[in-house]
């Protein structure tokens, strides 16, 4: 009896697992939309600005509801939210029109959908502050965050083919924080908003930069549509390990673990990023937005797992603030480029300059 106790595969990997789900399914449909909306809008002429607008909604929704969902998680249940947040989301999508021109009704879908998948991530992180103990945290989180990215690089491979109750404390692994160093709020919140400008603007706007500014179909590129996001998915499970390891092993204090992944991976990143417009062509684009968001992803290794160090029974609540911040770069970048290129376009500029390129930087 006591080897089968010992062979069982313990409760919170089967969570985490059920976690990286979630966030897969969360990102097939941001992602999915995106790439299929741009199609869409592209087909029967919807200007920038207003595509801009349907592309950025979805953030204005997804601001409202981070603290309320990591507020409920903390008092409600983790689970219990998750469980309401995919309801509501899978009630508001029946609001989205087909019709790509219907700019009003797509506002309102999309706004109801970010609304219904700002409880997710308070969610998810209150549920992972009480599952997981201290030395997996690093890798929990990765594996959890990359399931966006996977879920991402799916999108990308399909559109190629088709172009509840939370446990008694007793049942809870020793997940709380000791020993763990001083961390502050403000610089994840900085670093939760450098992460996702960029990300949201590279996950929403390049399938149009690849249309406008390469002058080459969603359809001419093929399966290297889903090469950065699979990128994602692998840089942020070895970031996660990595750093599990550095601080097990005791290479690395927690501290210097986080500021040193997280340095190496937005340096890179940013470098990886400017050198875009150097290039010009569509192989050199994959290659170096693949860089840039693979260390993107290295990089949650560091900021991403500090709300569990820094307050492990309150991590919901501190994913919410911290992701309020980082949505508010969705709504910044994501409507900005889209006004930008629309103002581009009515002064006759040419999309495919490199002065023009620098505009999806």
């Amino acid at each position: 009896m006591e080897l089968l106790k010992k062979m069982r595969f313990p409760k919170r990997y089967s969570i985490i697992l059920l976690t990286f789900i979630c966030t897969s399914v969360c990102y097939l449909e941001r992602i999915g939309f995106s790439i299929a909306y741009t199609a869409a809008a592209d087909s029967i002429g919807v200007n920038q600005s207003s595509k801009g607008l349907i592309l950025s909604v979805f953030y204005y929704g997804y601001v409202v509801s981070q603290v309320p969902g990591g507020l409920a998680a903390q008092y409600v249940g983790g689970r219990r939210v998750l469980l309401f947040s995919f309801l509501l989301w899978s009630l508001t999508c029946a609001f989205a029109p087909l019709d790509a021109g219907k700019v009003n009704m797509m506002v309102v879908a999309r706004f109801l959908v970010g609304v219904a998948q700002g409880f997710i991530f308070p969610s998810i992180h209150t549920i992972l502050a009480q599952w997981v103990p201290p030395h997996e945290r690093s890798r929990s989180v990765s594996l959890t965050t990359s399931g966006m990215y996977l879920g991402a690089a799916v999108v990308c491979l399909c559109c190629q083919v088709w172009f509840s109750s939370d446990p008694v404390r007793s049942e809870h692994p020793k997940a709380a924080a000791v020993g763990f160093g001083e961390h502050n709020l403000h610089a994840i919140m900085v670093n939760n908003f450098t992460f996702h400008y960029t990300l949201y603007v590279l996950m929403n706007w390049l399938p149009t930069y690849f249309e406008l500014g390469l002058q080459l179909s969603l359809q001419d590129m093929g399966s290297s549509k889903m090469i950065p996001y699979f990128n994602m998915f692998i840089f942020s499970n070895t970031g996660g390990i990595l750093a599990d390891h550095l601080i097990t092993r005791r290479f690395l204090s927690v501290t210097k673990t986080r500021k040193l992944l997280n340095t190496i991976g937005f340096v890179i990143a940013a470098l990886a990023l400017m050198a875009i417009p150097l290039f010009r062509n569509p192989s050199w684009t994959v290659i170096c937005s693949s860089i840039s968001l693979g260390f993107l992803a290295l990089g949650r290794a560091g900021f991403a797992v500090n709300h569990m160090d820094m307050a492990p029974r309150y991590a919901g609540i501190v994913m919410g603030v911290s992701n309020t911040a980082g949505t508010l770069a969705g709504i910044v970048g994501v409507g900005l480029t889209g006004r930008i290129l629309e103002a581009a376009k009515s002064t006759d500029m040419d999309l495919t300059s490199i002065e023009c390129e620098k505009i999806f930087e």
